[in-house]
């Protein structure tokens, strides 16, 4: 399939889906898995009146919109801790993507909606702990991979990745399934990722070990402050990166993990800095948020991206 984000069109993604729902909407999300909501229809709907505001966002400005399906932590392992069997995990996940699904066609086409199913790293979403090796991260991630293969899904994002290793893994077990995959990595505030490794080195030891099978790279889960000085514009990786999703607070992972309140940053601000790096890098065509932001900064950061 021929992703449009590829061919020069702007889009947009939502932003903190955990963070706002947890902290705007009242709702408990243990371990940050927002896909129990998919459990019962009160939860369903209160992800379609979340998904909603983005889509108003995207018609307004004329983008395209990328909505990622609402099950970052509907893996096995953090299924069980939670108390679901792989039969209840995997329906879940076809849920998510049905729920877009419906989203898509009350749109009727404005804007144009993307449906990616989202797969989270197995372990802390900050730090580096245990490694898998590529074939252990390929096994495991293949019960997602090939749920969202036989479903509506337009691809595959796995966010906030940590180390290479799993990235590899995630990226053999989505190619197989028959989807494209887009990898995103999280950086700490000297811009390398948890693992240590640069975002080029990353970049780079993914494409090499995967005959260059991702889609494309994301970052995600950092603030641009921590960031921008490591996206140099005649990288040789640059045109691999097509993606930003920052969050609203400078603060480090290590500050954010024990920070009682949420940290909503300065829409504005973040927006500046969005407009900054689409100037320098103009291969960045997908726009969004992580944690702290909202259709607030989302809304900013559109309208600094496109004319």
């Amino acid at each position: 399939m021929s992703l449009p984000q590829l061919d020069g069109r702007t889009f947009i993604t939502d932003g903190g889906m955990e963070t706002d729902l947890i902290f705007h909407e009242g709702l408990e999300l243990p371990d940050f898995a927002s896909f129990i909501l998919l459990d019962d229809d009160a939860g369903s709907e209160a992800l379609r009146a979340y998904f909603r505001r983005f889509l108003a966002i995207g018609r307004e400005h004329g983008t395209g919109v990328l909505l990622d399906t609402p099950t970052w932590r509907a893996s096995p392992d953090w299924g069980e801790r939670l108390g679901y069997s792989r039969d209840r995990l995997a329906e879940l996940n076809r849920r998510g993507v049905a729920l877009l699904e419906g989203l898509r066609a009350e749109t009727g086409g404005n804007p144009p909606l993307l449906i990616s199913g989202c797969v989270g790293p197995r372990g802390d979403g900050y730090v580096v702990r245990e490694q898998m090796s590529p074939a252990e991260a390929e096994r495991y991630h293949s019960f997602q991979a090939g749920v969202f293969a036989a479903t509506a899904a337009d691809a595959v994002s796995a966010l906030t990745l940590t180390y290479v290793d799993e990235a590899v893994g995630i990226v053999r077990a989505v190619h197989k399934a028959g989807l494209p995959v887009v990898v995103s990595f999280t950086v700490e505030t000297d811009g390398r990722l948890p693992s240590g490794h640069t975002l080029g080195e990353a970049i780079d030891q993914v494409d090499a070990e995967t005959d260059g099978a991702a889609a494309y790279f994301m970052l995600n889960c950092a603030h641009p402050t921590h960031f921008a000085g490591a996206l140099e514009a005649d990288a040789p990786w640059i045109g691999r990166l097509r993606g930003i999703r920052a969050n609203a607070s400078r603060l480090s992972h290590a500050e954010l993990d024990e920070a009682e309140a949420l940290d909503e940053g300065d829409p504005l601000e973040l927006a500046a800095a969005y407009r900054e790096l689409s100037e320098r890098l103009p291969g960045l065509s997908v726009f969004g948020g992580c944690c702290g932001t909202d259709h607030r900064h989302v809304e900013a950061i559109a309208g600094a991206v496109t004319p």
